[in-house]
């Protein structure tokens, strides 16, 4: 029906193409006020090193793609998710590995700009997924619990002198989830154009005009929303950047890490030494050993001394305690723990303080990881929406299993030794230990004890005998 949907050109439409020229387009408004379509502009610039503030003079620490980059990598470094139940369950698996392995860079994206869209398609006799950045994705409705229920995602091309323009909308309705493709031609790329047929760009001819899924009560696609309150917009649904509260700190930062790069730069030794002191090629211009060590002064020889040496003090303790105070607020805004970007020798070290610090960061994954849960399950319900309507796999139920590693806030050898000693105690379950110390499913768990047993019927690595 919807076969070949190809990867979204990335771009901040509502900037190249106009808010309401897309508005007149699709019949319907956009539901992203300006401040959030500024902020949005602002965060991937930011994310993409050409900050507004930057120039000749201030030079970027890189701090946006830093943040994200550690947030998503501790949210999603070692995850799993583990599909059961039948063969579609296994199909759903297979479709869905491709997403995991990905998913560390994606999730970058979407802790940067405050959301990201994941949207499956199907492509052959396989389900695929799409990736929405903020920037190239509008939202037109949203429902009483902050869920997306009507969005429009833009996919543009260029044939020849002609750039083509996709509107893809999907929207909710009383009989279902409707989906709408329009297209249209323009000689510039910051404009829509004329309305023209979806067959004139080759990836679109199989695409319908228009399609109505029925039998569902939501679109397909998941939102995954950076899970911190949005004080750009407090009236939005949308999620902000995770490094949205910090953004004039990490101003701050790199102004003041440029001062430093010019402090030692400046503060280089330097032999100021006469004109006399050198001799000259053939054009009567000084040879210098040195240029970069060596500066001249025509005195004329009037002075005592040919050269003088210039070292002066360099600030340098004093404008690096002022860049770490300034990196440790960045990363209290941004809910890591001091350390991560700040200077770790000059940081708190006794067991509390150590324990408060990584429970800041512990807190910001936890969430980050309940958002991302929620993106993936009703991702994981799209995919097998698409499964059933293209008949790629025989009905059947699955059961998801989440993993996600816990190892920044607990050691994991103390932990296992803890558990198992808990186990001997009769205090936890063999089951509940193999599924937290093994990041196995109950199922599993259950499988693994039981081929334990029939191999060492008379052996209990735990102590209780072989009927434990």
């Amino acid at each position: 029906m919807l076969r070949k949907i190809t990867e979204w050109l990335k771009g901040a439409w509502y900037k190249m193409i106009g808010k309401s020229t897309l508005q007149t387009a699709i019949g319907a408004e956009i539901a992203v006020s300006e401040p959030m379509l500024k902020g949005i502009e602002k965060w991937a610039k930011m994310y993409e090193n050409a900050a507004p503030w930057l120039s000749a003079t201030v030079k970027s620490l890189n701090l946006p793609a830093a943040i994200a980059g550690e947030i998503a990598r501790i949210a999603t470094i070692e995850m799993s998710v583990e599909l059961t139940g039948s063969a579609r369950a296994d199909f759903l698996a297979e479709q869905l590995e491709p997403v995991i392995d990905e998913l560390r860079e994606q999730v970058e994206y979407g802790a940067a700009l405050g959301g990201l869209v994941l949207k499956p398609f199907v492509d052959g006799d396989r389900v695929m997924v799409d990736y929405v950045r903020a920037d190239s994705f509008f939202p037109l409705e949203f429902d009483s619990a902050g869920e997306i229920r009507a969005a429009v995602f833009v996919d543009q091309r260029k044939v020849g002198d002609n750039h083509y323009t996709r509107l893809e909308l999907h929207r909710m309705t009383a009989k279902g989830c409707e989906i709408r493709n329009q297209a249209f031609r323009s000689t510039t790329s910051d404009t829509l154009g004329q309305p023209t047929s979806l067959g004139v760009v080759p990836e679109w001819a199989e695409l319908a005009p228009q399609a109505l899924i029925t039998g569902i009560d939501r679109p397909l696609f998941a939102y995954f929303r950076y899970p911190i309150a949005n004080n750009i917009d407090r009236s939005s649904k949308l999620g902000v950047s995770c490094y949205a509260r910090a953004a004039d700190l990490i101003q701050q930062a790199d102004e003041q890490w440029s001062v430093f790069l010019w402090e030692m730069e400046s503060g280089q030794r330097a032999l100021y030494v006469d004109l006399l002191a050198f001799s000259k090629d053939s054009e009567g211009r000084p040879i210098l050993p040195n240029k970069r060590l060596y500066k001249t002064l025509d005195t004329g020889g009037q002075d005592e001394a040919l050269f003088e040496d210039w070292s002066p003090d360099i600030r340098q303790e004093d404008m690096l305690a002022g860049l770490d105070a300034t990196l440790k607020r960045i990363e209290y805004l941004t809910g890591l723990a001091y350390g991560t970007l700040s200077d770790p020798q000059l940081v708190e070290k006794t067991a509390t303080e150590i324990a408060t610090s990584k429970q800041r960061t512990h807190s910001t994954v936890v969430d980050t990881q309940k958002a991302l849960r929620h993106a993936l399950e009703r991702l994981i319900w799209a995919m097998d929406v698409w499964v059933t309507i293209d008949r790629l796999a025989p009905l059947g139920a699955y059961e998801a299993a989440y993993v996600f590693d816990d190892s920044i806030i607990v050691d994991s050898e103390m932990q296992f030794s803890q558990d198992l000693q808990l186990v001997r105690d009769g205090i936890m379950s063999k089951v509940e230990w193999r599924m937290r110390n093994f990041r196995e499913s109950e199922e599993v768990a259950l499988e693994k004890i039981a081929a334990a047993r029939a191999e060492q019927p008379e052996v209990d690595p735990f102590g209780f005998g072989a009927n434990a």
